[in-house]
């Protein structure tokens, strides 16, 4: 049958595959072989993905039993079991990761994260395992730590691009511009060519960053890059990029040829000899060769051939095709502003002014701000004249520039306006306000040049912002160097004592000296006044005061030198002392020596104090001037200027401080001369008579021909003579009249000498003798001495005076009355 016989084939047909399969099974040879083979690839594999682990072998099992009980929900044995194996085993990195899940599991993130950086640390080849972490870092705005996990990730697989781009974008969120642009220059080299269009929007970017950051030397390098690798996918975007970047660093032949190279525009010379399809190809060096050529000319006039060549170079007509943005126009103009190319600029204009300043007031701006640049301030001044007559370009910057322009050009009461919007739009800009004064000040309005200089910023931003207060400075040493031109001389001391109140604030603050604002001559002006030491901020405040001091001192001290400060403190002094505000200059010379700069500086400290003596002595500020001049003689004992100085602040000062003091100096100093005297003369004022004695011997003795010596002893033998009880008053007359005539022949007949010795009779009660010699001052003339008025030497009156008492007291008041009407009626 049909039905049996189909069946005996397949039956056949399946012996014979049964014995085609037995004649093909493998050998035993083979089946080693091929389990050798696979044996070695599985160990290979297994040695490249799987580190050795340092968990020993006696604790693998308990390893497991860890495992296992998480799996069972048993967590606490596990985190027991895993402490156990972490003790006996601390390199061990499968506790950890055991720890991390079971933390991770119960919601603890932060201690899951913990343990699997200590876990990724033991094995830190698991690239994986460091990006998960960096992963769960961000999820926990751990910016630094995610960095980090990613820079290990990146030491085992440094080529992935994926970790690089994570870490950089990480960098910039943290600020470090350096770290993220470095990061993204590695992902530039390890893109493939194939990734053009991943490469142009990076180094698009990049360049942005880096242009942004003020470093444009970088962006054009990084722009160069992919305009050299990916030129055919540069576009318009890219090209108004380099140009920006070209123009900013003032390469506007490299940005020219940008423009042409990849906008398609064209810049055709009309006199050129050379074929279309040359021109064409030279589009950029044409511009190039111009501009030599142009220096040619202004280096070689002479020459006939470069003027030729210059003249025909110069027709140059610009052809610009459809669909080119208005920014790569307008960078075109700039870049021919620049390199002196203005034949092809005239129908530009035209477009550039086409367009609505109100939405392209910038590329306004952009052109006009290039013919500034090169003197071209005919062309700027309409499209300036245009901004700032609009609404959104109505602002300072426009202002600023449009005032510039007319002042160049000459028209300076318009130039005078325009600085004024812009000091009403920006009123803390230092350069326009200077401007302004300088204008209103040629145009002979000095008040408003005084208006324009007024403060910009309150003390307290100044004591507070650095900026301000070198701002503030830069202002001030305009406006007084105005107002000593202008002869204000209370305003010019304003100033000063303002900027040196800038430098000077913790000095001050020592010196216990504040700068207030009072009308005392009817006008405010700027006073230095002495405060109580409670009137002092408390010492917090001041430590705060101090720390914002020394920031503006060192900004203040980068405007002006140590020496330019030292001059301003000299013209200070010197101004209070033409006002006779000496009370001040004192005060301020206090200040100034609080003020280590200038006290360190031993010649300027000197001078100060100098300073400091004068002032007090003009204000008669005696005990001042004392503490003054008691230091000078000490470090200058053989000085007899500084003597004769200390001698007259001790008679106006009514003090006998002094005497003490002379009396320890003499004791260091034995020889000293001016000492000698001093002291006699403070033993014979305090009725000492034989210590005055014994100094004036001294000084006799070491000058005999002095006529003062003789006179101060004849007049302390009289004085001692004059005492109610005393032995031998006729050997102390004898001796004291020795010594006053000796004074006479030394000193030589003069008013002088014959008064004293009339004086000295007079005291004595020797009245006829002393009507001889006051006779004879009568009529002898008055000395002559230089610099000494006559009428200050003239001791006629004196004696007339002198002589009237004895009349008076003899009973003859009509001779006496005669004395005095005869010299002493004024």
């Amino acid at each position: 049958m049909i039905g049996e016989n189909e069946e005996e084939e397949e039956d056949e047909e399946e012996e014979e595959e049964e014995e085609e399969e037995t004649t093909e099974q493998p050998t035993a040879g083979d089946v080693f072989v091929l389990e050798m083979v696979l044996n070695r690839e599985t160990k290979k594999m297994m040695k490249e993905k799987r580190p050795r682990s340092k968990l020993p072998r006696a604790l693998r099992g308990l390893m497991g039993e860890a495992n296992i009980r998480f799996a069972r929900g048993e967590r606490e044995e596990a985190i027991l079991m895993c402490m156990e194996i972490i003790r006996q085993a601390p390199l061990a990195h499968e506790p950890f990761s055991t720890l991390a899940m079971i933390y991770e599991d119960q919601g603890d993130m932060e201690k899951s994260l913990q343990f699997e950086l200590i876990a990724a640390h033991l094995n830190p080849s698991n690239t994986e395992e460091w990006v998960r972490l960096a992963e769960m870092s961000l999820e926990q705005d751990n910016i630094k730590q995610a960095i980090f996990c990613y820079a290990k990730a990146l030491k085992y697989d440094p080529t992935n691009v994926r970790y690089l781009w994570e870490r950089s974008s990480l960098y910039e969120q943290l600020g470090e511009h350096k770290l993220a642009m470095d990061g993204y220059r590695r992902i530039l080299n390890l893109l493939s060519p194939s990734d053009g269009e991943r490469f142009m929007q990076l180094a698009r970017d990049m360049a942005k960053s880096y242009y942004e950051a003020n470093d444009a030397a970088s962006a054009i390098e990084i722009i160069e890059e992919a305009f050299t690798k990916h030129q055919s996918l540069v576009s318009m975007e890219d090209v108004n990029i380099a140009a920006e970047l070209y123009i900013s660093s003032k390469q506007y032949d490299k940005a020219l040829a940008v423009i042409t190279d990849y906008a398609g525009i064209v810049l055709e010379r009309k006199a050129s000899e050379k074929s279309p399809a040359e021109e064409k190809k030279d589009d950029a060096a044409a511009v190039v060769e111009t501009q030599e050529s142009r220096e040619a000319v202004t280096d070689n006039q002479s020459d006939p051939v470069a003027e030729s060549s210059a003249a025909a170079v110069e027709k140059v007509s610009c052809c610009i095709p459809e669909g080119v943005p208005i920014d790569i126009t307008v960078k075109l103009m700039v870049c021919l502003v620049h390199l002196n190319i203005l034949e092809p600029l005239n129908p530009l204009l035209t477009t550039l002014v086409e367009q609505n300043p109100e939405e392209m007031g910038d590329l306004y701006l952009d052109v006009a701000e290039a013919f500034l640049d090169v003197g071209e301030y005919n062309s700027a001044l309409p499209l300036l004249s245009a901004l700032v007559c609009s609404e959104r370009y109505n602002l300072a910057v426009v202002w600023l520039r449009h005032a510039e322009c007319l002042k160049a050009l000459g028209h300076m009461e318009r130039a005078a306006e325009s600085y004024t919007k812009v000091v009403d739009l920006a009123p803390l800009h230092l350069d326009a306000r200077i401007s302004l004064s300088t204008l209103q000040q040629q145009l002979g309005r000095p008040e408003k040049a005084l208006e324009a200089l007024e403060q910009m910023y309150d003390p307290d931003t100044l004591a507070q912002d650095a900026n301000a207060a070198q701002q503030e400075l830069k202002l001030l040493l305009h406006r007084s160097t105005l107002l000593y031109s202008q002869g204000k001389t209370y305003g010019y001391v304003d100033t000063l004592l303002t900027m040196l109140a800038m430098l000077l604030k913790v000095a001050m603050s020592r010196a216990q000296v504040c700068l207030i604002s009072s009308s005392k001559s009817g006008e405010r002006h700027l006073y230095l006044i002495k405060v109580p030491r409670n009137k002092i901020s408390d010492n917090d405040d001041q430590e705060a005061a101090n720390c914002d001091a020394k920031a503006i001192f060192a900004v203040l001290t980068s405007v002006l030198t140590k020496d330019d400060w030292w001059n301003l403190l000299l013209k200070a002094i010197y101004s209070l002392c033409d006002l006779s505000r000496y009370k001040e200059a004192e005060l301020l010379v206090d200040s100034s020596l609080e003020y280590y700069s200038f006290y360190d500086d031993r010649q300027k400290r000197k001078e100060l104090e100098y300073f400091g003596l004068s002032a007090a002595i003009l204000d008669k500020n005696f005990r001042k001037a004392y503490n003054y001049i008691r230091i000078m003689v000490m470090e200058n004992v053989n000085k007899p200027q500084l003597w004769n100085i200390f001698n007259q602040v001790t008679m106006q000062s009514q003090d006998v401080r002094h005497h003490r003091f002379c009396l320890r100096l003499m004791l260091k100093n034995p020889d000293n001369h001016a000492l000698c005297v001093l002291n006699g003369h403070n033993a014979f004022v305090s009725g000492s008579f034989k210590h005055a004695l014994g100094q004036y011997v001294q000084a006799f003795r070491a000058n005999p021909d002095e006529p003062l010596y003789s006179l101060c002893i004849g007049l302390t033998f009289i004085h001692m003579a004059s005492q109610k009880y005393v032995l031998k008053r006729h050997a102390l007359l004898v001796q004291g009249f020795s010594f006053l005539h000796r004074y006479l022949d030394l000193r030589g007949p003069c008013q002088e000498t014959f008064y004293n010795l009339g004086r000295g009779l007079h005291q004595l009660g020797l009245l006829h003798l002393a009507i001889h010699y006051y006779q004879k001052v009568l009529e002898l003339p008055p000395l002559t001495l230089e610099g000494i008025e006559t009428d200050q030497t003239d001791l006629r009156r004196d004696t007339a005076f002198n002589l009237s008492l004895i009349y008076h007291s003899s009973g003859n008041t009509r001779m006496a009355q005669k004395m005095l009407y005869t010299y002493a009626v004024v």
